[in-house]
């Protein structure tokens, strides 16, 4: 097998790749009309299946999270809470599922998060915004409920609320923590057939609570979230399986999003809502639509130029620059890479500069035709010596766009990396692609003159 057979091999292994990445666009067009005017439960299964968009493109919701400094725990700095709060948060929102969310760290003490295609946007904030700090406590017998009330508090106790906005004295320090868990489930049942949530303990967990119950039979024992009191059942027997459950006037959303922060585990420190930001699906596509506008336009006046400025050979270059943008779209779905608007920027970009290969091969191309070798002489020549100067105009855009990818935020990053694929891709097409239909089109035949 020669060289050229293996590059015809390639160039057809992802042209069916990229078939195989967009056929569910494909299998779209096979709607009927009636059908297509289903346009938002349509394009969301499209858009799942093909490409993520961004929040900017998608809708969504954009906030600003500080985490409180002051009660950050001792023996932990800030910038471990912070990186601490972020793989929480992180857990969360995947459980919560979310489709390529961004979740970032800015300045000292600032989390940014993004969550494209959120509807329910209370939930998500009620979601994130939960310090989820899981205690138990045990409640005082001693009966200075009274006096605490009062204003009396003795040392080493504390007065909280219940759900019911009932008083309760309980110790200060926890018996046990959040921390000892290992999974936390939403199940039905009880007397009244409500959710509710089954806690499992760790193996040292299960240890712990087991003696923690054995030791206080017929106390009450309070599970206490986020200071406020969620229930205080009396411990009627010790409890070696390491289960026990949270029970409360859940519905089933409440106690869904319950478990799934108390499966993350807790912040290390409470985080407030400084920025909330809520972008409509409507503004998205019409960035879209102007951004496929725009993709067209550029991509016709580029197909024109090259037809018009280099004839037959404009075409060979127009083909590929198709072939590119195909290429490239089914490269980010393979990837699950998401879509901004300066994302499409860089789609415009890359196809506007997945020619500058070719006009520099044309160019070598017409000199070597100018001092008179024959054209097949003159078209291996061309991309041989036009190789080095497309590796290097290339290869500083791919290190800008290196940079801007490593630093930049979300938008930014998006258009790093369908600038960095535009390119890469560019020179596959522009290099391999276009020599092998040069060698097809002159392939047992004599030429005496190409146009170009």
């Amino acid at each position: 097998m020669n060289a050229k057979q293996i590059k015809w091999i390639l160039v057809l292994v992802i042209m069916a790749l990229s078939i195989w990445y967009l056929y569910p666009t494909v299998k779209w067009y096979r709607y009927t009309p009636e059908q297509r005017d289903e346009k938002e439960r349509i394009q969301d299964k499209i858009v799942s299946k093909i490409i993520n968009l961004g929040l900017d493109l998608k809708g969504g919701m954009h906030l600003v999270l500080e985490v409180d400094r002051t009660k950050v725990p001792k023996g932990t700095t800030l910038n471990d809470a912070m990186d601490r709060a972020i793989e929480i948060l992180r857990n969360r929102i995947d459980q919560f599922g979310v489709a390529e969310p961004l979740i970032q760290k800015q300045g000292d003490n600032l989390i940014l998060v993004q969550l494209p295609g959120v509807k329910d946007s209370q939930r998500a904030i009620d979601l994130i915004g939960k310090t989820a700090l899981l205690e138990f406590k045990l409640v005082d017998d001693t009966g200075k409920l009274n006096e605490a009330i009062e204003g009396k508090i003795p040392e080493g106790y504390e007065l909280l609320k219940d759900q019911h906005d009932e008083h309760i004295l309980l110790k200060k320090e926890a018996s046990l923590t959040g921390a000892a868990l290992s999974n936390a489930k939403v199940k039905i049942g009880g007397q009244y057939n409500m959710p509710y949530i089954g806690i499992d303990f760790t193996e040292q967990g299960a240890k712990d609570f087991a003696k923690l119950t054995g030791d206080n039979i017929n106390r009450r024992l309070a599970i206490v979230l986020d200071g406020v009191v969620q229930s205080a059942p009396v411990i009627k027997s010790r409890i070696p399986d390491g289960h026990a459950i949270i029970e409360g006037n859940f519905t089933m959303e409440d106690a869904s999003g319950l478990a799934i922060v108390l499966r993350a585990g807790a912040l290390p420190a409470p985080v407030s809502i400084i920025e909330n930001r809520t972008i409509g699906p409507s503004l998205g596509q019409d960035s879209i639509k102007a951004g496929l506008k725009a993709c067209l336009i550029g991509l016709a006046f580029v197909v024109i130029f090259m037809a018009i400025y280099y004839g037959l050979s404009g075409l060979v270059a127009d083909l590929a620059v198709v072939l590119n943008l195909i290429v490239l779209m089914a490269a980010m779905a393979a990837f699950h890479a998401t879509l901004t608007l300066p994302g499409i920027a860089g789609v415009i970009l890359a196809l506007g500069m997945a020619v500058d290969a070719n006009v520099l091969i044309f160019e070598r191309i017409r000199e070597e035709l100018r001092v008179g070798k024959t054209i097949r002489v003159a078209i291996d020549t061309g991309y041989e010596k036009a190789f080095s100067a497309i590796i290097d105009s290339n290869l500083t855009t791919l290190i800008a766009a290196a940079f801007l990818f490593q630093f930049g935020t979300g938008p930014v990053k998006g258009f790093a990396v369908t600038l960095t694929l535009g390119i890469l891709i560019s020179m596959f097409t522009a290099i391999v692609f276009t020599h092998l239909v040069f060698d097809y089109a002159l392939a047992g035949k004599d030429i005496k003159k190409l146009s170009i």
